[in-house]
């Protein structure tokens, strides 16, 4: 009689066990709570090392303007005695690039501030803005046109010439350098250079301030 009973328990009890793994399953995928644990599961261990200091540099200089500037290469290349078709090639290069103006206060001179015998007007001198190297951007620069000879295609098959692509980096930073010249860069951040110095010299306490920019 209790070898029947306990047959008749058995599949009970996995039809119990059967449905607590449903309900779990149901749970999790419901993410209501996170048990069972998954033993598949991973997690991720950062064992760097923290972050060291090495040094400290003084700003020097004011970075007071960035400029952005864009520029059409049509760079040509061609051969004195053979037809373009056979030897020469022609690129359309677009350049995308940035030139920051800046005031260089390691140039400042002692006599460079001055304070009237009242300590409320300030007097300062400054050397005029420089401008910066001009930085491509090479994830706005591309090319997007190119013809070449024959002779030129062979090579382009066998192996680009980095020399080519360096000709056009340098002849865009150079064209954008000069359009930075000729531009109002320099006299903005002069511009924004005195408007700076003159915020920061009236929360000090001089009610007037006059800042000049010269050799």
């Amino acid at each position: 009689m209790d070898e029947t009973h306990r047959s008749r328990r058995w599949p009970l009890v996995v039809i119990v066990l059967l449905v607590v793994l449903l309900a779990a399953t149901v749970v999790r995928a419901l993410h209501v709570v996170s048990w069972p644990p998954n033993p598949f599961a991973e997690r991720t261990v950062d064992r760097s090392q923290p972050v060291l200091l090495q040094s400290i540099r003084g700003l020097s200089r004011y970075e007071a303007s960035v400029g952005t500037f864009q520029v059409i290469i049509d760079l040509q290349h061609e051969a004195k005695f053979l037809s373009p078709v056979i030897k020469g090639d022609r690129t359309l290069f677009v350049a995308a690039g940035t030139v920051d103006a800046y005031v260089d206060f390691d140039r400042v001179g002692k006599d460079a501030i001055r304070v009237d015998r009242s300590g409320h007007a300030a007097t300062v001198r400054l050397p005029h803005a420089a401008l910066e190297r001009a930085n491509l951007d090479e994830k706005a620069s591309h090319v997007v046109a190119e013809q070449r000879g024959l002779l030129d295609r062979i090579g382009a098959f066998l192996g680009d010439d980095p020399d080519r692509q360096h000709e056009l980096y340098a002849l865009a930073q150079r064209k954008i350098g000069a359009a930075a010249s000729h531009s109002v860069l320099r006299t903005q951040a002069e511009r924004n250079t005195r408007a700076m110095l003159t915020g920061m010299l009236r929360s000090l306490g001089y009610t007037s301030v006059t800042v000049s920019f010269g050799s």
